[in-house]
């Protein structure tokens, strides 16, 4: 897993103290080694943690040549059988690292070669005799990688930090920004930040002499035909065979690995399944609160743990040490999103980092088999979604804060913005095929938005602020295209959701623990937001420079009050909360980059 970056000049050579500084902003996706390389308008940046070929495997990567020039974050799983063949077709690579395939994969079948590759990556590519250069982003957009066309270049990075240094301005997007406050991140194309905008996932971009950039979709899950006869035993064998080899893929790597272990059901066969392919112990790591009247999960997870001889690590935590980890979670999240759960995320990267490079999580399980009870609405409520918020079915059309608030909180020049709110979802709704069911437009639309924009980002993102690697089996192309073709019947019913994974999973993991009702992973932080922090908070927040530009003072310390009084605006409070400290990071210019344990409230005004 690394970091990587570059210039693309229009004309002119390329500055390397540039490429170092924006090599510098990514050190911690890649401790281990670093590299530039120039040639001419076209500079190449990256930074490396080892995974595969530890030695060996320096970046960027030259093919014999000299014609092509890489640099690639992420892993490319089916690299073993990639070099098999092309070695057949008299490639001579020079290392065993898994990103060399992608270089002498396009020197033999030119773009034709992002189609074959299988796992998660962002990867930069100089073809020197067509003087251009490609990036490409992973089908699922497991891996970031960010862009910033500038009038006389463009500008690239696997975070939006090393873009900004490069930038003639820092100013925020008020479509994307209102996108955060209603949807709690942004989708499509634009970012928070002006000028940067996000490659799409599932694309090849190739930018020619003149920085025309010119788009390859190599990959969509609109391809996906439903099926709708299928029977659950022709789908379990048909599954066994596949999940099997997306495991073994998965599980190539010259380091040891653990498992983020939750209460739910995806990690648990994620466990089963690591640990019908070894013989030792998976490291597992758990957390909960201890100060906290709201369940949390560790009892189910050491269950599981002890079902599969797991080596289990069960990390407590208070209010203060998780809002204490806040200003590190908006540093490491990059791109601005409100998910609860990145705050103990961080913390477990934080832990197994000390013993780990390579850490597997559940994310995406519920959007491949459809988990989630907003999949299945009753009759009643989807058409009243459907008449009152047309255009989605009925789906994902409730605004995140409250439009009582909203309407007094925000500046006229957001109010615009913050109307369009669901225009994400609703574009993703109506490029949907003609004959996919309601259910696998729900499927496709929070594939598109919130697992890219949220839980990938959370994944990616808490894990390498830590130079920790997160593999996520369920977010596999090959596991979404099965998920997403399933019959209904074998996704939902009364019983609830993900039936599929569920019933076959029933063979190793106790059934009680299956069919459980899904409480979904929480953060108490409508308990924690209030006593002396919130009192502290209420002096600082009207103060920030992102607060006063973007909301009135005056509804801002109302809505300070109410959850001083009542305690029922957490959502809304801790939104803003969040952005002052991103704006402080990310806008305000020249911060240092927050330690694991600083005091939030420091990084507001």
């Amino acid at each position: 897993m690394c970091g990587i970056a570059g210039i693309v000049l229009r004309e002119g050579v390329v500055d390397e103290a540039d490429l170092q500084r924006m090599a510098a902003a990514l050190t911690h996706r890649g401790p281990e080694d670093s590299g530039v390389h120039v040639a001419g308008r076209i500079g190449l940046a990256h930074t490396r943690l080892a995974i595969i070929d530890v030695a060996g495997g320096h970046q960027p990567l030259f093919d014999a040549s000299g014609r092509h020039a890489l640099v690639c974050n992420g892993e490319i799983y089916n690299y073993v059988e990639l070099r098999r063949e092309l070695e057949a077709l008299g490639a001579r690579p020079s290392t065993h690292s898994d990103s060399e395939v992608a270089l002498h994969g396009y020197a033999h079948w030119g773009s034709d070669a992002f189609r074959r590759l299988r796992g998660m990556y962002a990867l930069a590519l100089h073809d020197r005799e067509a003087d251009a250069l490609w990036l490409v982003r992973d089908r699922l957009g497991i891996k970031p990688l960010y862009l910033a066309r500038l009038p006389d270049r463009i500008l690239f990075a696997s975070e939006l930090k090393a873009l900004l240094p490069l930038l003639p301005a820092r100013r925020v997007h008020a479509g994307a920004l209102a996108q955060y406050f209603q949807n709690q991140h942004a989708s499509g194309a634009p970012t928070v930040v002006d000028w940067i905008e996000r490659v799409p996932a599932g694309c090849a971009l190739r930018i020619g002499p003149d920085l025309s950039v010119d788009t390859l979709r190599y990959w969509s899950p609109l391809e996906v035909r439903a099926r709708h006869r299928l029977a659950f035993d022709d789908a379990v064998a048909e599954w066994e065979t596949l999940f099997a080899q997306v495991m073994r893929e998965h599980m190539r790597s010259d380091v040891p690995f653990g498992l983020f272990l939750s209460g739910g059901v995806d990690s648990a066969v994620l466990l089963g399944q690591l640990m019908r392919h070894r013989s030792e112990p998976v490291r597992t790591y758990s957390i909960g609160w201890t100060d906290a009247r709201q369940r949390d999960e560790l009892d189910e997870a050491q269950v599981i743990a002890a079902r599969f001889g797991a080596e289990h690590r069960a990390i407590r935590m208070d209010a203060q040490a998780v809002f204490r980890r806040l200003p590190r979670m908006v540093w490491a999240a990059d791109d601005l999103m409100r998910d609860y759960a990145s705050l103990p995320t961080l913390a477990l990267a934080e832990a197994a980092g000390r013993e780990l490079k390579v850490v597997f999580s559940g994310e995406g399980g519920d959007e491949a088999f459809a988990g989630y009870g907003r999949y299945r609405p009753d009759w009643f409520e989807r058409q009243y979604k459907a008449l009152r918020h047309p255009g989605s079915g009925g789906f994902r059309v409730r605004p995140e804060l409250d439009a009582a608030w909203t309407r007094s909180l925000f500046a006229p020049e957001l109010q615009v913005a913050l109307r369009q709110h669901r225009d994400p979802v609703v574009r993703a709704w109506r490029e949907t095929p003609p004959g996919w069911s309601d259910l696998q437009r729900r499927q496709y639309a929070d594939l598109q938005t919130n697992l890219q924009d949220d839980l990938l980002v959370k994944a990616d993102r808490m894990l390498m602020s830590f130079g920790v690697e997160g593999r996520v089996p369920f977010v596999d192309h090959r596991v979404v295209e099965f998920g997403l073709s399933l019959p209904d019947g074998l996704k939902v019913s009364r019983r609830g959701g993900k039936l599929f994974l569920r019933r076959w999973a029933e063979s190793f993991v106790p059934p009680d623990h299956l069919w459980r009702h899904k409480r979904g992973f929480h953060v108490p932080i409508g308990e924690w937001l209030r006593g002396s922090f919130l009192e502290r908070l209420a002096t600082l927040l009207p103060r920030s420079v992102a607060v006063r530009a973007w909301c009135r003072t005056d509804t801002v310390r109302a809505l300070l009050a109410r959850q001083q009084h009542r305690g029922d605006v957490s959502r809304e409070v801790f939104s803003l909360l969040q952005f002052a400290i991103w704006h402080r990071l990310f806008i305000e210019n020249g911060h240092r980059a927050p330690s694991a344990e600083e005091d939030p409230l420091e990084w507001i005004a």
